[in-house]
């Protein structure tokens, strides 16, 4: 499979939050603000693509000893490893974008999407350089969904919307309607 088909696949066709259901959790807790969102989404990027990396490696290593068995508790400790070292360099660089994405940041250790894009590279049995890109990919659709999602909500909070409908309930029907968008890109790939 080519690069390119690879990357385009992750960011459009098989988003992690839009046609995969994976890392609903922060895309619904920190997409409340743009700027938050921007964040969390380079957070999450950082975390994706190294984690991809180095899982590739950890995967080959447990393979050679016999110990696959041990794939997700290794491939958690990495990603939680990661996740305190961007947590530290966070809350060192920008205090305040550490106060806002608040429970979410150390949140990243168990969001399924960054797990998740280390088994699929596995079970698509991806070589290193298809590990990376379908890691920044997965990672850069994740960005654009929680990017595109806070833009709306920023306009639904100005706009007149039924009281029954305010807060989390047009935000579950704004996700869905995205969802259904981006089923829009299937036939790409």
């Amino acid at each position: 499979m080519g690069i390119f088909i690879i990357l385009l696949s992750s960011i459009l066709v098989n988003n992690f939050v839009m046609s995969r259901f994976l890392g609903i959790c922060p895309f619904l807790g920190v997409s409340k603000k743009v700027e938050t969102s921007i964040g969390m989404g380079m957070a999450v990027t950082f975390v994706m693509a190294i984690a991809s990396t180095i899982t590739y490696f950890v995967q080959k290593l447990l393979v050679m000893a016999g110990i696959e068995y041990l794939q997700t508790l290794a491939f958690i400790l990495v990603i939680a490893s990661l996740v305190q070292f961007v947590e530290m360099v966070i809350q060192k660089m920008s205090p305040t974008l550490y106060q806002s994405l608040g429970v979410f940041l150390p949140l990243i250790t168990t969001n399924c999407a960054v797990l998740g894009v280390a088994v699929i590279n596995i079970q698509e049995d991806y070589n290193l350089i298809e590990t990376i890109i379908n890691g920044v990919g997965a990672a850069i659709g994740f960005t654009l969904a929680i990017v595109l999602f806070a833009g709306i909500r920023e306009k639904l909070e100005i706009a007149d919307i039924p009281e029954a409908f305010k807060g989390f309930p047009i935000a579950l029907i704004t996700a869905g309607l995205m969802s259904i968008a981006f089923l829009g890109f299937a036939g790409l790939v």
